[in-house]
């Protein structure tokens, strides 16, 4: 078992709002084994999704009118309320004001300069994610934005990152890594991304998108699709990487999936 290391910056937990909370909970438990714990009306309705008693995600019953559904990314910060002012200072904007919740964290949600929406976690008694990196479970996050030098300066401003070109094997593209100020390359979580370069994933919009562990990518995607979801992005082997796609479950939420080369 994985036990995660959280490094202020880094992704600590991933969130699903969705129109129908029995359906999504029912989908991802035959897609990726999960269970989830109701959230009481104190947290109003929120849950979590558990993979053997550990927690996965969060979930939440969102309408149709108030949002597309569709999964979210936090960051760890030991302080919320600064590291909010510091996004209103570099540009971006405050989705709803920071706020406590119980005893849990304080937590607030934003948008980049680019309209890219993410959450800042400051946990408390819950520290976020209980496993990472393996079959089930988070494993990378990805930024699709319009400018990624922008974006790189942005959140080395106010989650303080720092990024890494790397070449992928046999092409000529540079995929840009990112990784906390706090510790160096091999602690990577995630990527960013020019919209261009994946055609549907240009057409949400600057957004993140998570990626789960999987231990067979193909089989997966036959089972999403036959739980209704479908592939909107086809599987592919990435040198050096491992093979990945992107799925939308039944209700249009967008996450990937992937098999992992181990880590050089």
């Amino acid at each position: 078992m994985t036990s995660p290391t959280f490094h202020d910056g880094a992704p600590n937990w991933v969130d699903l709002g969705t129109p129908d909370l029995d359906g999504a909970a029912a989908f991802y438990r035959d897609l990726f084994g999960w269970g989830l714990i109701p959230g009481g009306p104190e947290v109003g309705g929120y849950g979590m999704f558990t993979l053997d008693d550990r927690y996965v995600g969060g979930v939440m019953a969102v309408s149709e009118d108030e949002a597309p559904s569709a999964w979210s990314v936090s960051f760890q910060s030991p302080d919320v309320d600064a590291t909010a002012a510091a996004i209103t200072k570099a540009g971006g904007s405050a989705a709803f004001e920071v706020m406590d919740v119980l005893d849990y964290g304080r937590m607030g949600g934003f948008t980049d300069p680019a309209g890219a929406y993410f959450g800042v976690w400051q946990p408390k008694e819950h520290r976020g994610f209980g496993v990472v990196q393996e079959p089930g479970s988070f494993l990378w996050a990805e930024l699709y934005t319009p400018d990624v030098p922008a974006a790189a300066t942005f959140f080395n401003r106010v989650l303080g990152w720092r990024t890494d070109e790397m070449k992928v094997e046999g092409t000529d593209y540079t995929y840009t890594t990112v990784h906390p100020a706090s510790a160096g390359p091999e602690a990577s979580f995630g990527g960013l991304v020019r919209m261009g370069d994946v055609p549907s994933e240009a057409a949400r919009g600057s957004h993140w998108l998570p990626y789960f562990d999987v231990a067979d990518v193909d089989a997966v995607v036959a089972e999403a699709k036959r739980l209704g979801g479908t592939e909107t992005l086809a599987a592919m082997e990435v040198p050096g990487v491992g093979k990945l796609a992107n799925v939308a479950d039944p209700y249009g939420a967008v996450f990937a999936v992937m098999k992992p080369e181990p880590r050089q």
